[in-house]
């Protein structure tokens, strides 16, 4: 997260175009609203529109505006949220459920810099907006499927920034939960004021499928219902109080993560570190969190050999250094004494 910080303010100084992908409730708004506030345009309008929220013509007049007449309802012309973020940042949030027509639309936009708005007739107004989009689906796979327009994908794709879901950044749980109580204790006059640790242990090593937000609504929820003065395990759902299940989850989570994909690739299909794992990392398409998986995949195999793990990921004996110098810049090497 400290290197997603660092992400953050280095993109927030341009102007930039930025997607950012991540799973449902992993805290992509906060990232949007963190690039905005952080930039030059922190004192203009950030406006969030949530593409999945509203059907194809609310949308359109969502974020286009309308002009008085131009539907029923329609009693005064109305500015969309496009033109509210003249000068500021437009927030579009699950842009990956936008119908094909709006997607049209938006790529006009994002070509031209001008609004047409429903019901208008001629040329409409030049705005300056920075845009961010975010979504939780793979829009590569959609471009492929042919439910996504590719122009609007490279359009949108300027920077990428991947927000990793909770179960790969546990450590932050402890830091989460203490923020959150503190927060809903003063909101609720709750006396509430501390997790047990056995209670602790269980949410750190649950999966967490809904990630932040779903550790939110679970600590509101034992605000409000817990008498005593600490949270124990008892009073947690039972599924996350169910240790030998939450166990095996995150294993089989991870069994079908990209980071084992791509170690298969090296592994069956002698493909190389440099062009499977490394291009992927730096154009941020699989996060840190992604390689250093990679890595204890083949410290496991190599029984701690960090040259054995170059050879295993087909590298020319030559890149050894090259491979322990990447891993060190970029945060990404395992203790090597873990796996002997």
């Amino acid at each position: 997260m400290i290197a997603l910080q660092e992400e953050v303010d280095r993109v927030a100084r341009s102007d930039a175009k930025v997607l950012i992908t991540g799973e449902s409730g992993s805290g992509k708004e906060i990232v949007a609203r963190a690039v905005h506030s952080r930039g030059p345009r922190a004192q203009n309008v950030f406006a969030p529109v949530n593409c999945a929220g509203l059907p194809e013509t609310l949308l359109e007049s969502e974020l286009f505006g309308h002009v008085k007449g131009s539907f029923t309802g329609a009693y005064r012309d109305k500015p969309g949220k496009l033109e509210t973020a003249h000068l500021g940042t437009a927030f579009l949030d699950e842009v990956g459920e936008m119908t094909l027509r709006m997607q049209g639309l938006l790529l006009r936009f994002l070509e031209t810099g001008e609004i047409q708005k429903v019901g208008a007739e001629g040329s409409g107004r030049h705005l300056n907006v920075r845009v961010i989009a975010a979504t939780n689906r793979d829009l590569r796979d959609m471009v492929k499927q042919g439910s996504f327009r590719e122009d609007l994908f490279y359009r949108l794709n300027v920077i990428h920034i991947v927000v990793p879901p909770l179960r790969e950044r546990r450590e932050d749980i402890p830091l989460l939960v203490s923020l959150f109580l503190g927060q809903f204790s003063a909101q609720n006059r709750s006396s509430v004021t501390t997790v047990t640790p056995e209670a602790m242990k269980a949410l750190t090593e649950y999966s967490w499928p809904g990630n932040v937000r779903e550790l939110e609504n679970v600590i509101e929820r034992l605000i409000v219902t817990v008498s005593g003065p600490a949270i124990e395990l008892e009073h947690l759902p039972s599924d996350m109080r169910a240790q030998d299940r939450v166990a095996l989850r995150p294993k089989r989570e991870r069994r079908r993560t990209v980071a084992d994909d791509l170690y298969q690739r090296m592994i069956e299909q002698h493909e190389s570190f440099w062009t499977t794992v490394y291009p992927l990392f730096m154009d941020r398409e699989i996060t840190r969190a992604n390689v250093r998986e990679v890595i204890r995949r083949g410290l496991e195999e190599a029984r701690g050999n960090y040259k054995i793990v170059a050879r295993l990921f087909n590298m020319d004996p030559r890149d050894y250094k090259r491979f322990l110098n990447f891993l060190r810049k970029h945060d990404c090497q395992v203790p090597f004494k873990d796996y002997r």
